[in-house]
């Protein structure tokens, strides 16, 4: 029998009998904050990029490694991660990975010390790990605080605060991180002289990420209180092979491609915004106003997000996934091809095509796995790792050509998005 749009999800473990209960009347505040921290962690990457970039005198593609190292993780960490939360459990997985994130967060103190890019590098990597460990509980958490027909609607919903994050975190950071009052640059210095002002330009990005993980600490002390709730957990137990083997589902497998892409596109557009909002032919703004204006670019995706929840109960997720990635694709298109204002403010409006994307992505592609919804889960994450390849491919791209010619590839992967909507908007 077939199934009203919107039913069914990545967490749906097989007969409702089945489900694990949720003996935790809070507990989905708690996965609300999960998905603020790890969603405005990733986007103060869009902020520090332009700073170490200058820094560190990196040309796009360089610069571009700081996503590298941070979604990279995803690939290195995703199955085994998921294999850790199976062991775990949901509860224990998430502390696990809150504390891996103020590790990260911490690492940022030797990094500023020594003044060496790759030290930074570094720290982003544990960072992502424990982000990884954070989003593969997550999702399929998400799916298990009510009832399956309202599970796009009600990840969603969770991904709004997600986007929360991602909106207020690159504003305060442009003003904390971009505000430097330095009257030179590192391209006008060297030896001693750079080493010191790498390591006294770079204590913003210290401060911030202290303060994190601080906040990180409190958010796993509270999740720790809750790693009892969830009672009659189960997963199933496979092996890598096992789990790998998903991919062979067409739709999952064109869904983990999917996300691949949409991750790639998303921040290969955020990862640069800065500086093509500083370009003459743009805005041709200062570095501190093109970087509160990130805020824009994820603030679309909050407020599509609300608008998309309520949507999703109402048309089918597959068709408004098309629909979407085509509205992407001709934002970029507009971007490209005009000057001044309009060129700036509309490639910032993709994020609102953004907003559904992942969480609609997620769920089409996971459908009826059942109690395999971690493995669904882990693969997922991995795919997400596009966020280390398309950003790089960008960055190269731009530096052969210009900011606005390299935007036809996050344009491509709209399209291949676009595509699988279309294919999966029948429920699995």
């Amino acid at each position: 029998m077939a199934l009203a749009p919107g039913a069914s999800s990545a967490g749906d473990y097989g007969q409702a009998s089945d489900a694990p209960q949720v003996d935790a009347p809070g507990l989905n505040y708690f996965v609300f904050a999960l998905f603020f921290i790890f969603g405005g962690i990733t986007s103060l990457n869009d902020v520090i990029i332009p700073k170490l970039k200058e820094l560190f005198t990196l040309n796009f593609f360089e610069a571009s490694l700081v996503q590298f190292w941070f979604f990279i993780a995803y690939a290195i960490v995703g199955i085994p991660g998921a294999r850790l939360v199976k062991k775990l459990g949901y509860m224990r997985g998430a502390v696990a990975g809150l504390v891996t994130m103020m590790a990260g967060c911490l690492l940022f103190i030797p990094a500023s010390q020594t003044a060496l890019f790759p030290m930074f590098l570094f720290a982003y990597f544990i960072l992502a790990t424990g982000v990884v460990l954070v989003q593969i509980v997550a999702n399929p958490l998400i799916s298990l605080l009510g009832p399956e027909r309202t599970t796009h609607s009600r990840l969603t919903f969770a991904q709004a605060f997600n986007s929360l994050g991602t909106t207020i975190f690159p504003y305060v950071g442009a003003i904390l991180i971009l505000g430097s009052l330095a009257t030179v640059t590192a391209a006008e210095l060297s030896g001693a002289e750079l080493a010191a002002y790498r390591t006294a330009e770079s204590q913003a990005i210290v401060t911030g990420y202290l303060g994190l993980a601080a906040a990180l600490a409190v958010v796993a002390g509270a999740v720790w209180l809750f790693r009892n709730r969830l009672k009659g957990e189960r997963h199933e137990q496979t092996s890598l092979a096992e789990g790998l083997a998903l991919l062979k589902r067409p739709r999952f497998g064109y869904g983990a491609a999917s996300i691949f892409l949409y991750v790639g596109a998303e921040v290969a557009i955020g990862s640069f915004i800065v500086n093509y909002l500083m370009q003459a032919e743009v805005p041709n703004l200062a570095e501190q106003d093109a970087g509160k204006l990130i805020s824009l670019y994820w603030g679309g995706a909050l407020v599509g997000r609300f608008i998309g929840s309520g949507l999703l109960r109402m048309v089918s997720p597959g068709l408004l996934l098309a629909t979407v990635a085509t509205g992407a694709i001709t934002l970029i298109a507009i971007s490209a091809n005009t000057t001044g204002t309009v060129a700036g403010y509309s490639l910032l409006a993709v994020g609102l095509m953004n907003a559904i994307m992942f969480p609609t992505i997620f769920s089409l592609a996971c459908e009826k796995l059942g109690p395999r919804a971690a493995d669904g889960s882990g693969i997922i994450n991995v795919a997400i790792a596009g966020g280390a390849i398309i950003p790089p491919l960008y960055g190269a791209l731009a530096d052969a050509t210009s900011l606005a010619t390299a935007l036809a590839l996050p344009a491509a992967c709209y399209a291949i998005i676009a595509g699988f909507g279309v294919f999966a908007r029948r429920p699995a």
